[in-house]
């Protein structure tokens, strides 16, 4: 199986992680994940699309192995910004930009204000509406105790909250996302900032999205899981409404997490999307 290359690169005064998959001579793709998971929330996934495409997963600010923001921003207005910067400084143009989530919600802000940068967009199982249950059930889970004994206690406790994901899946994704104190407990990598705001963000990260949406004119894919309780299928539908050139499909036995829930599904997805986009 192929394996990434881990990279840093400066932005904005900030040192951004990520890591590439795929020969550099490729199209480039940019995949950015859900709130407090890392890059390698797409390692399902990326490995199959590396087949055709340079495929580049970012840590966003304050995930994984990037810098934290020192004044706490992590807006959706500064993370689009943040992706400007990265992909001025990587040389990117003319990229397929993917966002799960807050990624996705990062995704749409970016598309809307630097349209020519991009290819295509896939906007994964997130609109300007979501559902309070599903949101709720994640903020349960971000805002439980972050200090535990064991690297296993945390493995445990996202087996519970995403059954539908191995042991063995769960153990090599929270390998990159928790740390070891001093003390011996463990802990997640992310600011803690992020375990108080509304998906990541500060305030409503929804809010006035519907204008940035109506914007967006680049061929759009809408993946939505089949299992979600964050996107519904009228949410998903009415998004689709709203981007003029969109295609919607949906993933059977795939939660929130779409590309870890159900990797096959999701590649087959994406794969028939670009397949049927011009160059």
């Amino acid at each position: 199986m192929p394996m990434p290359q881990d990279h840093s690169v400066k932005a904005r005064g900030l040192t951004f992680h990520y890591t590439e998959w795929g020969a550099a001579s490729q199209p480039p793709m940019l995949c950015l994940h859900g709130a407090t998971q890392t890059a390698h929330s797409w390692d399902d996934v990326a490995p199959e699309l590396s087949a055709s495409y340079r495929v580049l997963c970012l840590d966003q600010r304050g995930h994984g192995d990037s810098d934290w923001a020192p004044d706490g921003d992590y807006s959706r207005e500064t993370q689009a910004a943040d992706i400007d910067a990265l992909t001025d400084v990587l040389g990117l143009s003319r990229f397929v930009l993917i966002g799960l989530s807050m990624g996705g919600i990062n995704a749409m802000t970016f598309t809307a204000r630097h349209p020519a940068k991009l290819k295509t967009l896939v906007i994964v199982d997130v609109s300007p509406e979501i559902q309070a249950s599903g949101v709720e059930h994640i903020r349960t889970f971000v805002q439980a105790a972050d200090e535990l004994d064991s690297f296993e206690a945390f493995v445990e406790r996202a087996h519970q909250f995403n059954p539908r994901r191995s042991l063995e899946n769960i153990r090599s994704r929270l390998s990159y996302n928790l740390k070891q104190l001093p003390s011996g407990k463990w802990t997640w990598k992310y600011d803690k900032a992020l375990r108080s705001l509304e998906g990541g963000f500060q305030g409503n990260p929804l809010a006035n999205l519907w204008e940035d949406v109506r914007t967006i004119g680049c061929p759009t894919l809408i993946i939505k899981g089949g299992e979600s309780d964050i996107l519904s299928s009228d949410s998903a539908a009415k998004l689709q409404a709203n981007i003029p050139n969109s295609h919607l499909a949906v993933v059977a036995g795939a939660g929130h997490s779409v590309m870890g829930d159900n990797p096959d599904g999701f590649v087959a997805a994406v794969r028939e999307f670009l397949k049927g986009v011009r160059a």
